[in-house]
């Protein structure tokens, strides 16, 4: 046999022991979902990749660039052309509440979450803590459509708190109570309410919750300054309004005039707004971003509540899946405007205004936004599932990139509870939330809302069964 005989036979070995290999080294794996050519967003940095992802047992299994196809099994394949996949959508400010007599209209929220794309709420305190813990169990297990709850369970407050259910701490001994509480449930984090806590006691719960390594967010009693808030470890300040108060010239001095009961927490505003000042406003900023506190501008609802005198609400979609009780629950805002003085209108329009700039300093100043409705029961007209759009319509309104205002959803909220190994970006091996749009939301934000498709831990829920989830939970 010659030499160049030998060779070619030894090169075909080599090839067709290489073949043998690389077909060994690609397991074989059934997958359960393939979604082919799919536009895949990385709002990490709003680059857009035409790729296949994979699906199993709940997880993102392998994603893959076009070009590289593995030509792997899948149970199910869903075309992707000309879709937008993201990270299903957050609302990283919602309630359940309302008493036993609204559980079941609490429990209708669910089918508006997931209709409108939202596979993950943040619940930042109620009174229905016992159902909220049986609809996550429910939820996990496939048992009940609805989105992923992160809740804080009961807030804490002072002694009379407003709110039902809060946890009403005077002391010390009250305040490790309060945590003990919810760490036995175990709450995902820690909501601290202002209406009637102390300063101090606000201080020492945040301090006291540090030591514990647990996350803590709230509203800030108008008695404290936004610098002891911050120095205390808090993790995100819920509205705006406690971060102008940190940006006043002021700040000290007003702080002092509630504290000595001379104005309230209204009458304080137009002060704080007068009192703006940029150099106070860029240091805080720079303390916040330094601090890795989260800030939830809850826009959208501030916008409803300041024009409750001008706009009539009683045509509104999303009205239909509000029970009557859920309905009756407006009407305390309602009165507030009714009852409200020219001026008192007219300021809390300009502070409306104020907080969409304000919003937009924080972002172009590199502080972490959150989006959130505040949607649920009280909180008139700010509906459950497509008021998360609404909101993150109103970041883009101020200036803020449709990027930015995407990643204050699902990235940010998936870092702010600290589960970006689970959530918050569609990388492989974590939890299989996805939003298909059929438009490309970077483009324009209110693509959010053209939803192909959504997918929940891997379940995949059509465009019929989102209109299904409307139907059923169209209430009167």
């Amino acid at each position: 046999m010659s030499i160049s005989i030998r060779i070619k036979k030894i090169s075909l070995s080599i090839f067709c022991f290489a073949i043998m290999l690389s077909c060994k080294s690609e397991p074989d794996i059934t997958y359960d979902v393939v979604i082919e050519n799919v536009n895949i967003i990385d709002l990490e940095t709003g680059q857009i990749d035409l790729s296949n992802i994979y699906l199993k047992d709940g997880l993102l299994a392998h994603i893959e660039n076009t070009v590289e196809k593995l030509n792997s099994k899948a149970k199910e394949t869903i075309d992707g052309s000309g879709k937008y996949a993201l990270p299903g959508f957050w609302d990283n400010h919602v309630h359940f509440r309302g008493g036993d007599s609204l559980i079941a209209a609490n429990k209708n929220f669910l089918n508006l979450f997931i209709a409108n794309g939202i596979t993950t709420v943040r619940d930042a305190g109620g009174d229905l803590t016992s159902s909220v813990m049986k609809w996550q169990k429910a939820i996990a297990n496939n048992e009940l459509v609805g989105p992923t709850i992160f809740t804080s369970g009961p807030k804490i407050d002072g002694l009379g708190a407003t709110w039902a259910g809060s946890l009403e701490v005077e002391n010390d001994v009250d305040i490790s109570k309060a945590l003990d509480s919810l760490q036995s449930i175990p709450s995902d984090f820690v909501k601290i309410y202002d209406s009637k806590i102390t300063g101090e006691n606000y201080l020492k719960t945040i301090k006291e919750a540090e030591k514990r390594n647990l996350i803590t967010s709230g509203h800030m009693p108008f008695t404290v300054e936004l610098d002891a808030t911050i120095n205390a470890g808090l993790d995100a300040v819920e509205h705006l309004y406690y971060i102008m108060k940190g940006c006043s010239d002021n700040e000290v001095e007003i702080t002092q005039k509630l504290i000595r009961k001379e104005i309230g927490f209204w009458d304080a505003m137009p002060l704080l707004q007068a009192s703006f000042s940029d150099s106070t406003a860029l240091n805080t900023f720079k303390k916040l971003k330094a601090h890795n506190v989260f800030v939830v501008p809850t826009l959208h609802i501030g916008g409803v509540l300041s024009y409750l005198d001008e706009v009539d609400h009683t045509k509104d979609e999303y009205l239909k899946y509000m029970s009557s009780d859920v309905q009756k629950t407006y009407q305390g805002r309602i009165d507030r405007v009714k009852n409200a003085s020219e001026k008192q209108v007219a300021n809390r329009k300009a502070l409306d205004q104020f907080f969409g700039q304000l919003a937009f300093k924080l972002n172009e100043n590199g502080v972490s936004l959150l989006a959130g409705s505040d949607s649920g029961a009280y909180n008139s007209y700010t509906y459950p599932g497509i008021s998360i759009h609404k909101e993150m319509e109103a970041l883009v309104a101020t200036g803020i990139s449709p990027l930015d205002a995407l990643r204050a959803s699902a990235y940010n909220g998936a870092k702010f509870l600290k589960k970006e190994a689970n959530y918050g970006s569609l990388s492989q091996g974590k939890i299989a939330d996805i939003v298909l749009l059929n438009g490309n939301p970077l483009e324009n934000i209110k693509n959010t809302q053209d939803i192909y498709m959504v997918f929940t831990k891997g379940t995949a829920h059509s465009k019929t069964d989102l209109n299904n989830l409307l139907k059923a939970a169209i209430l009167n």
